[in-house]
């Protein structure tokens, strides 16, 4: 029998209409309305295309975003006076710089410079360690999605074993910390793990977050285990495929997200509820 699919567009699109809904109750009390500030440096098609669903997933939830599209010749020192400005605006909610960025410029400096309170990729250093210690606040947003993901789909991670392929800063191992915080065993599988096949057949939900096409083979995969495909790789020939043998793993797998119309519609609805926590901290600490 072929897996349940985990439609991560519609249930996204649930997140930003209950989004839209706190939005217009804030403006309602005549409260100010929240505000994105994304940085776009270069004009790399990818990137583009990103950002163009951030700014109009911003339209759809009422949030303000305010465009900053740089030249590919903006130098370092250039971009980090741009964010002490943003970081020093307290009309600035949240400050994303959309990744990558060209080689004169080092992205975890930037990372590092972004407010922590702002900071609504949920990628400074102290949100990821916020979120070790189970105290998190702005998470990760493809991390975090997924959890919400499972949750709307009505999947509860608690006890199960779980491996997750890649372990990049900004995905993999946030989704280490993400699963260990819902109660799972986890393993976190990399380039020198010795036997990536018999590490995702054990497991009860397989997270892959490594970037590379079909490297987790549908065969590996355990009866009626969990599928969360991250990866989003672009073929020779223009189209797009997650980093698991979609076809045979969906006919072994319980549940499986597709590539695309999976993961990706949940990170950006994230980042919209990490814009709206974002002022909501900010306020509570000015109280």
């Amino acid at each position: 029998m072929s897996a349940q699919i985990i439609n991560g567009k519609a249930i996204a699109e649930q997140m930003l209409a209950q989004l839209k809904s706190r939005v217009d109750e804030r403006a309602s009390q005549g409260k100010r309305t929240p505000s994105l500030a994304v940085i776009l440096v270069g004009a790399d098609p990818a990137s583009a295309i990103y950002v163009r669903n951030k700014r109009l997933a911003c339209e759809k939830v009422g949030i303000r975003s305010i465009s900053y599209d740089l030249p590919v010749s903006t130098t370092e020192t250039e971009l980090f006076a741009l964010i002490d400005e943003l970081n020093a605006d307290a009309a600035i909610d949240g400050i994303l710089v959309q990744a990558p960025l060209p080689p004169q410029i080092d992205e975890k400096r930037i990372i590092e410079a972004i407010s922590a309170e702002k900071d609504v990729d949920g990628f400074h250093p102290y949100n990821i360690g916020r979120l070790a210690v189970r105290q998190p606040t702005l998470r990760s947003c493809t991390p975090f999605g997924v959890i919400k993901m499972l949750e709307s789909a009505g999947l509860k991670p608690l006890g199960m074993d779980a491996v997750v392929v890649g372990v990049s800063n900004h995905v993999g191992r946030p989704m280490v910390l993400e699963l260990l915080l819902a109660g799972c065993t986890v393993t976190g599988c990399h380039r020198h793990t010795k036997d990536l096949a018999a590490n995702v057949a054990r497991a009860d939900l397989v997270v892959a977050a490594a970037g590379k096409p079909g490297l987790i083979k549908g065969e590996w995969i355990k009866p009626g285990a969990i599928v969360i495909d991250i990866g989003i790789n672009r073929l020779a020939d223009g189209s797009l495929c997650g980093d698991v043998d979609f076809a045979v793993a969906k006919e072994r797998a319980g549940w499986i997200t597709p590539v695309p119309g999976g993961v990706g519609p949940m990170t950006v609805a994230t980042l919209m509820e990490n814009t709206l926590l974002a002022q909501t901290l900010r306020e509570s600490s000015v109280c």
